[in-house]
């Protein structure tokens, strides 16, 4: 039973991982299936290898994995354009054979025909460029969502910085708005008081020592 090792990620165990993970995108494997071999080889759990991977590995290889997942896509329709093609090269052999005396007779090169050679040839080369153009397009769309996400990021900054500038001057004219009041509060206090001592009587004493009421 292997042992699990419990030491930090060295940078050989993340390439491991990583070429391990891409190789297992390009050939339309599972991930699962890649942590699982890489624990094997480097003596971690499969568990610990998908940690660091969506942790850590990833962020470094995001390209790598686009290229990976293109041509995986390759790969699959090359594939479909396989399937599609045998049955029409096989059926072309079979028609030229039923023409000879023998039907057993198995198929070789010399039962194929020049012209059905040449229409596969079409046929793939046709199914080469068709390919060449998704990828072509498949580039210029990542291009564009890169661009499109550096002119969304710059926005959020800008937007950012637009909203901490607002909360500031809000914050001032709060203070400002407090100030006020408490001035107006202190004036009205103030002319309050100044009424009350107007409205009190006033004395005055005359040359005989008697209090005078003065209105």
């Amino acid at each position: 039973m292997t042992a699990v090792r419990q030491d930090a990620w060295s940078p050989d165990d993340d390439l491991i991982l990583a070429e391990v993970t891409l190789r297992h995108i390009r050939e339309g494997s599972t991930q699962l299936a890649a942590f699982e071999e890489v624990g094997e080889r480097i003596g971690r759990t499969s568990a610990a290898c998908g940690f660091r991977w969506n942790s850590c590995v990833r962020k470094r290889y995001e390209d790598a994995i686009q290229i990976a997942k293109q041509q995986r896509q390759k790969r699959n329709y090359m594939k479909k354009q396989t399937y599609v093609v045998t049955p029409h090269v096989s059926s072309i052999g079979i028609i030229d054979t039923e023409e000879r005396t023998y039907k057993s007779e198995p198929l070789t090169e010399e039962s194929l025909s020049i012209d059905s050679v040449v229409r596969f040839l079409r046929q793939w080369k046709s199914t080469y460029q068709e390919l060449s153009r998704q990828i072509k397009t498949l580039e210029r769309d990542v291009r564009e969502k890169e661009e499109e996400l550096f002119t969304l990021r710059e926005l959020n900054e800008r937007l950012s910085l637009e909203v901490n500038n607002v909360q500031t001057d809000y914050r001032a004219v709060n203070d400002d708005y407090k100030t006020l009041i408490q001035i107006m509060d202190r004036a009205r206090r103030l002319t309050v008081l100044t009424e009350e001592d107007e409205s009190k009587p006033r004395f005055k004493m005359d040359a005989n020592g008697n209090l005078e009421r003065i209105e």
